[in-house]
């Protein structure tokens, strides 16, 4: 979770982005070659027809100026034609016969059409210009942080310190203790924005990088290069998006190809794993020991990327790389630890943090929290109730995630039955609901030993 778009979103910002990634003027500055630059230029208006020089400029992710010059090149190529002026004047391009047949073969070789990217060599040096490593995490800063949310002091203690020593956590408990809500909360301390390409162009093919469902824009992308601003040398080069730094979960669905470029052979595009995703930010593997891969093929990928802060990758002609790897990795489970990996590699993550049970006090605020966030007034004695009438008697420990659930199912029945109030009645049938009753009608010991079965360490 990220906290909101920060004021400082303006022009006082941009100017910082444009120092770190000024705005390239020619095509000689972009580190690509105008025969790179050209075919993915006639990609574009294969698919899309007749573009004038603002969308070339809009879609190439380029200055007026750099267009212009790919353009003469494809003009004096015999592949791009001017089609006339559209408003403004400004000049409108189509291919040729000769452009359409390059462009088939441009996209056969490679079938990304987007911005324009940038180098690898680039890439790596922004990763290492805005590592981790740069931001500052301090104990007043971590419990400002976590403020607003219930948690033991001794565990921020652990996580704080965990985080800025950049090595890889291990946060292991019991189902339910808040450990994936507390790990997807960790990303509100790696303070500051980051530059993510969209693309980067690795042994002639791109990789798409930039990914909308993981990285939260400060910018629109669609609008980092307004027509009015298509001949100034102002601004970052668009080619980047300016983002929060990223935060990318992943659970059981993680399979060792999506560590690897991805690559689909319909249309013949690469995407970036997603520990580059990840890049300059955070990689959660939560549910770790339910991936479809054992737990110590999953270990012995990282043991190369966390020793030597490289991660080494290929595409699918074979072409191999390497780029930075800075993240901080955490894994999540509820399986026990021993079970999962060997004692050598577990030295290998400097920090092992359980999360327990928690305390009656934590309980009630957590409750109180829940009541306040689903519109339902909040009566000590009723959470009282819970404690110490359902979880006492059926020896359930005290969860994070009990009150949220509990109160919800208690919701639905309410609206079902058109409202009203909580009280022990509907509190019993939501905790029966929530556990269910598994056992045989004659003999309830079966239910009570589930119960244990299911909440034990």
């Amino acid at each position: 979770m990220h906290q909101e778009a920060p004021t400082f979103h303006n022009a006082t910002a941009s100017r910082a982005a444009a120092r770190r990634a000024p705005r390239p003027g020619s095509v000689a500055e972009t580190g690509l070659s105008v025969l790179y630059l050209g075919d993915l230029l006639v990609k574009q208006l294969f698919e899309q027809g007749v573009l004038d020089l603002h969308q070339l400029s809009q879609g190439l992710a380029l200055a007026g100026g750099v267009v212009e010059e790919i353009c003469r090149f494809l003009r004096d190529e015999g592949r791009l034609e001017v089609r006339g002026q559209g408003q403004g004047g400004v000049l409108r391009f189509g291919l040729t016969d000769r452009g359409r047949a390059s462009a088939l073969e441009a996209l056969n070789r490679d079938g990304y059409s987007g911005q324009a990217p940038v180098t690898l060599e680039a890439y790596s040096a922004r990763v290492c210009s805005q590592a981790l490593s740069d931001v500052a995490i301090r104990r007043d800063t971590v419990t400002a942080a976590f403020a607003d949310t219930v948690i033991d002091p001794a565990l921020l203690d652990q996580l704080g310190p965990g985080l800025h020593s950049g090595r890889a956590m291990f946060i292991h408990g019991e189902a339910g203790t808040g450990k994936s809500y507390i790990a997807r909360r960790l990303v509100r301390l790696l303070e500051g924005e980051v530059l993510i390409p969209h693309a980067i162009l690795m042994g002639g093919k791109a990789v798409r990088c930039y990914d909308p469902a993981v990285h939260q824009a400060l910018d629109d992308p669609a609008e980092a290069l307004p027509a009015a601003q298509l001949y100034l040398e102002d601004g970052h080069d668009p080619r980047y998006v300016r983002c929060h730094r990223p935060c990318v979960v992943t659970g059981g669905e993680l399979t060792m190809e999506r560590l690897e470029i991805q690559y689909d052979a319909a249309t013949h595009i690469h995407q970036a794993p997603v520990q580059l995703l990840a890049n300059n930010g955070m990689l959660v593997i939560d549910d770790l020991g339910r991936q479809r891969m054992s737990p110590t093929e999953l270990f012995n990928r990282w043991i190369v990327p966390l020793e030597e802060r490289r991660d080494f990758l290929a595409l699918s002609n074979g072409y191999h790389f390497s780029v930075p790897f800075d993240v901080a990795l955490v894994f999540s489970t509820n399986l026990d630890p021993l079970t999962l990996a060997d004692a050598a590699f577990l030295r290998r993550i400097g920090y092992k943090i359980r999360f327990s049970a928690l305390s009656r006090d934590a309980y009630l605020a957590i409750w109180q929290q829940q009541c306040q966030a689903q519109g339902l007034p909040f009566e000590p004695a009723l959470a009282e109730f819970v404690i110490d009438e359902l979880h006492a008697r059926h020896g359930v420990p005290l969860l994070a995630c009990h009150p949220r659930d509990l109160l919800s199912l208690a919701g639905d029945q309410l609206a079902y039955r058109g409202g009203g109030a909580p009280d022990r009645e509907t509190l019993s049938w939501a905790w029966q609901t929530y556990f269910g009753d598994f056992s045989d009608a004659s003999d309830g010991s079966n239910r009570d030993a589930a119960a244990n079965r299911r909440d034990a360490p």
